[in-house]
This record gives C-alpha cells, sequence and structure tokens, in this order.
C-alpha cells in the first residue's frame, strides 16, 4: 500500500484521456457559495474557535477547518469563498461544514449557488523547455520577462486557461472551471513543450573547452 504515495506513475495512466502519460495533480480548487443571510462578522469572530477577523486588514472572517483541509472567506453580505481543497467533493464538502458552523451559531445560513470558480492543477514534463524560443514562436499567447516573473504565461483560448511554464520543466495551471479542462489544456500544451524541450549538448571529444548549452 505504501506505493501508492501521491505518485501519479503508481496508478496506470488512461492514455485515451492522457495521451502524454502525464496525469496534472489538482492543488487547489476555489468555490463560491451563498449563505443567503447576512452576518454579524464580530459575532462569528468571537463565538468561533477557528476563525479571526480584523476588520482594518481584509472585510471577512478567516475561518479554517482540517477536514478537508480548508480556508473560507466568510463576507457580512452571506457570501462566502473556500479555497485549499484538492478535489470537487472536498470543496462542496468543506463549504457545506462552514454552512453548518454559521448555522449553529444561530444564523439561518442556507446553502445556495454552489459553485466552483478556479481549479489549478500542476505537473512536471520531466525535462528542461526552452521558455525564449517558445514565446517567440507563439507570441500571440504568451507573455515572458524573465526579469519580473521567472515563468511564461501562456494564455489558451481553447479551454480558457493560463498556463506557467518555467525553465525547469514545472507547469501550473489555473484558471480552469473544470477539471477535464485541466487535463486537456495540458494535452494542447505537451507537443509544444515537446517541440522546445532544451537538449543538453556537451561534444567534449569536439570542444574540450566549450561549455554545455
Amino acid at each position: 500500500m505504501a506505493e501508492q504515495g501521491g505518485l501519479e506513475g503508481s496508478q496506470p495512466v488512461d492514455l485515451s484521456k492522457h495521451p502524454s502519460g502525464i496525469v496534472p495533480t489538482l492543488q487547489n480548487i476555489v468555490s463560491t457559495v451563498n449563505l443567503d443571510c447576512k452576518l454579524d462578522l464580530k459575532q462569528i469572530a468571537l463565538q468561533a474557535r477557528n476563525a479571526e477577523y480584523n476588520p482594518k486588514r481584509f472585510a471577512a472572517v478567516i475561518m479554517r477547518i482540517r477536514e478537508p483541509k480548508t480556508t473560507a472567506l466568510i463576507f457580512a453580505s452571506g457570501k462566502m469563498v473556500c479555497t485549499g481543497a484538492k478535489s470537487e467533493q472536498q470543496s462542496k464538502l468543506a463549504a457545506r461544514k462552514y454552512a453548518r458552523i454559521i448555522q449553529k451559531l444561530g444564523f439561518p445560513a442556507k446553502f445556495k449557488d454552489f459553485k466552483i470558480q478556479n481549479i489549478v492543477g500542476s505537473c512536471d514534463v520531466k525535462f528542461p523547455i526552452r521558455l525564449e524560443g517558445l514565446s517567440c514562436y507563439h507570441y500571440a499567447f504568451t507573455s515572458y520577462e524573465p526579469e519580473i516573473f521567472p515563468g511564461a504565461i501562456y494564455r489558451m483560448k481553447h479551454p480558457k486557461v493560463v498556463l506557467l511554464l518555467f525553465v525547469s520543466g514545472k507547469i501550473v495551471i489555473t484558471g480552469a472551471k473544470v477539471r477535464d479542462d485541466v487535463y486537456r489544456a495540458f494535452e494542447n500544451i505537451y507537443p509544444v513543450l515537446a517541440q522546445f524541450k532544451k537538449v543538453q549538448l556537451c561534444v567534449q571529444d569536439a570542444q574540450p573547452s566549450s561549455p554545455c548549452k
């Protein structure tokens, strides 16, 4: 059982869905829900153990639970944002738990309009990428300013997501509303990344003094 860790490779990959053989890992789900009642944030912060509230810094109560490990931002309007879950089911379960906490504090909270707003995924292609070349060829979608941010920012149209591409081969996908868009975006970009794979050349026999490129 120990092998099942968190390794993507520990389970067979469905190549019909993931032709690259790589399955991005979901890192963070952001969801919203409407509790459909006005909330007294000061009262919530005083009564709930796992809550903090500093109205001068931020106009919401920050509440945390351990299972699933998440953070909620609870606003006086009754709107709530839940972050940190690793799956859609976890996000919904966490949001329900927060709603129940608010109910137990005496507010007529409901659970309305639950919606996944953003899914963040990441993976590693296991080879270095020539970001300069990629950003030149795909300039319409890519911005790369290494002195400001070390990764290239690739704005994909279909599906509509943003990918952060790093020289190391690490990829972050954000902006998806459904998990399949994370997978689809990665499969779309994978052939492009393979095209700009950085090859380590070090022909020592021919040019003993030349560095690797």
